[in-house]
């Protein structure tokens, strides 16, 4: 893991409006994320972790503050430049699998090839990932067809597979059961080691935090504590 910060937050603000009243999910927030690290960032719903996740994927504009991911300004940066970020930075990974249904798992995952415009070159990448993950047998079938660790391993691929330098995972077991969260999660980690790809994994269950290099605890949308 490198030392050189990726991510960096400072002053970090988002306030939410419902009607006349604003609403705070963002209370000054500083957090420095090193390239390569792993990251858990743990709080109860309301914590503001889910809204952190969206500002720094270039989904959500924050109120005020600095964030700087791979270097860039988003601050500074047109709604145009914030899509190209998703596109060549920033790979997620949700709850929900958001898995085309009518598309088979190896259409799913070219989608992402497709909208990143690397459809028409060859990766030798794309075998390795689909080998890491155990799904190259199943890209044939439908999601309806797959399990639900199936369907969220074929959402890394998806998430991975054009190689972004930040890969965001918001509550990633959540729809899991126990044997297959394990492995979701051990997948991340070896992800993480084997490519040096930065990982956010946001969850509520503290239990989480032996897979990261460091755990960030969130409440009301302050890190309270890092560990």
């Amino acid at each position: 893991m490198s030392e050189v910060a990726i991510i960096e937050i400072e002053g970090l603000h988002k306030i939410y409006q419902m009607g006349r009243v604003g609403v705070p999910a963002l209370r000054g927030v500083d957090l420095h994320v090193a390239r390569g690290e792993f990251l858990i960032i743990v709080g109860p719903s309301g914590s503001g972790k889910s809204t952190l996740f969206h500002i720094i994927g270039g989904l959500t504009p924050p109120t005020s503050g600095h964030v700087r991911v791979a270097g860039r300004d988003l601050a500074s940066m047109t709604d145009r430049g914030r899509t190209l970020l998703r596109k060549q930075t920033v790979g997620f990974v949700f709850q929900r699998f958001n898995l085309l249904p009518n598309l088979t798992a190896r259409d799913n995952i070219a989608v992402a090839r497709h909208i990143a415009g690397m459809d028409r070159k060859p990766d030798p990448y794309f075998d390795e990932v689909l080998r890491l993950l155990g799904i190259a047998h199943r890209l044939d079938h439908k999601p309806s067809a797959l399990s639900g660790g199936e369907q969220q391993r074929i959402a890394i691929a998806r998430a991975i597979v054009n190689r972004p330098a930040i890969l965001l995972a918001d509550e990633p077991t959540g729809n899991l059961d126990t044997a297959n969260s394990t492995t979701v999660l051990e997948l991340l980690k070896n992800l993480n080691e084997q490519y040096g790809q930065t990982t956010l994994l946001i969850t509520h269950n503290p239990d989480v935090a032996v897979y990261g290099h460091h755990t960030v605890h969130m409440r009301d949308g302050r890190i309270v504590e890092r560990t």
